[in-house]
């Protein structure tokens, strides 16, 4: 009985996704929703490893294992993946831009309909954490407590606000090259660790830092990044060059803060952390043709798919289904790999074991609230992913709603 259970459980899994594959159009780059998709995992891997929530009597306070291990550094590199979604989110962009352009959609019409998928799914989470806030301060939780846990839950945001600005301005960054905001970077770096230059020049590297990436989408979409040489050229120059920073120009190894440690890489983002950045978008690139080969069987594609049908929920959501498999977990006690000091391999081993819960935790989030990434609220439509077509130079395809 169970195998012919099982059986038709891999009959209806392997069905759907023919399903999903039927309803993609001929003509869609799976490589651009497959790396999109590998951003957001990385991004909510390397939080739920590096992120710990430390009981410490009534309170929590934030922690870091990279603090106590420095040999677990390597996992920054791995799951700090926000260059790799700002350049898809370049080519993407840059080439909605250049079809509603072509279609002539207004460029005011174009961008308030990519802002509103951006933000409209912010709304839940604005309003669950400002009453879930009320409601501990009011209950007598301590302050800092809570103050912990609203600043984890809303840091994401920093990213939206960063990628609107950056899609405001695809007209203009549709047309430069990355080694303008890259100089930025570099200017601004010399003035704050070579001449002593005061920190706060530190934040134009926002804008700048991130622009790096999002103008080689522009690239990409001008048909400039196709060859392979690029891609490693762009990989062996951004690795070569992020090694010499950390090697012999004090630069920190990890590409994520680290608590207690003087200069961070990414907050806000240094030299060594865009050259870090074009290391991995050179990997990207050289990646495209396997994914495309990969993604070409139904199961793969479907689990991309709906990764990037519900991309900007599990965004928003994995710190709080962090917080809530944390907040869960008090009441059975001080846990291993949940709320102890991440000073050792012990605590690794543990919260690898948790991860599975988080996910589930994060399942719960998607089925309350994914309906907001729909357009608007329960009950809208699906517009999150598009279809992308491989770039032609001087040319744009017409976006298509899966």
């Amino acid at each position: 009985m169970a195998d012919v259970r099982a059986g038709r459980s891999g009959r209806a899994l392997h069905a759907g996704a023919a399903r999903i594959g039927a309803a993609t159009p001929a003509g869609r780059d799976r490589a651009v929703d497959g790396l999109r998709a590998a951003a957001v995992l990385g991004v909510v891997l390397g939080h739920w490893l590096v992120t710990a929530l430390v009981s410490d009597g009534g309170t929590l306070r934030t922690a870091s294992p990279l603090r106590y291990a420095p040999a677990l550094v390597p996992v920054s590199w791995v799951f700090q993946t926000l260059a790799v979604f700002f350049l898809v989110g370049g080519h993407v962009a840059t080439r909605g831009h250049a079809s509603a352009r072509d279609r002539g959609v207004p460029y005011r019409r174009w961008l308030g309909a990519r802002l509103a998928r951006l933000f409209t799914p912010v709304a839940a989470v604005l309003i669950l954490w400002t009453a879930a806030a009320l409601a501990l301060l009011l209950s007598g939780a301590e302050f800092g407590t809570v103050r912990t846990l609203v600043k984890l839950a809303l840091s994401p945001l920093w990213f939206l606000v960063v990628f609107a600005g950056l899609t405001a301005a695809t007209p203009l960054l549709a047309r430069i090259s990355p080694l303008w905001p890259l100089a930025v970077v570099l200017h601004v770096d010399l003035l704050r660790f070579g001449t002593g230059g005061p920190s706060w020049l530190g934040w134009a590297n926002v804008a700048a830092g991130w622009a790096v990436p999002y103008t080689l989408g522009a690239a990409w979409t001008r048909g400039e990044l196709e060859g392979r040489r690029a891609g490693w050229f762009l990989l062996t120059g951004g690795a070569v060059t992020t090694a010499a920073l950390v090697a012999l120009a004090g630069y920190p190894a990890s590409m994520v803060g680290v608590p207690g440690q003087e200069v961070s890489n990414l907050d806000p983002p240094t030299l060594a952390a865009v050259t870090f950045g074009l290391a991995q978008c050179g990997l990207a690139l050289l990646l495209r043709g396997p994914l495309r080969r990969a993604l070409r069987r139904p199961l793969a594609w479907a689990a991309v798919a709906l990764v990037n049908l519900s991309a900007m929920t599990v965004f928003l959501w994995h710190q709080t289904a962090l917080m809530a498999t944390t907040a869960t977990g008090l009441l059975a006690g001080r846990l291993p790999g949940l709320h102890t000091v991440p000073d050792g391999p012990a605590w690794v081993a543990a919260r690898l074991l948790w991860l599975p819960v988080f996910a589930l935790a994060l399942a719960l989030c998607l089925a309350a609230f994914r309906s907001f990434e729909r357009g608007g609220g329960p009950g809208g439509t699906a517009r999150v992913v598009r279809a992308h077509r491989p770039a032609d130079r001087g040319a744009a395809a017409r976006a298509r709603h899966v």
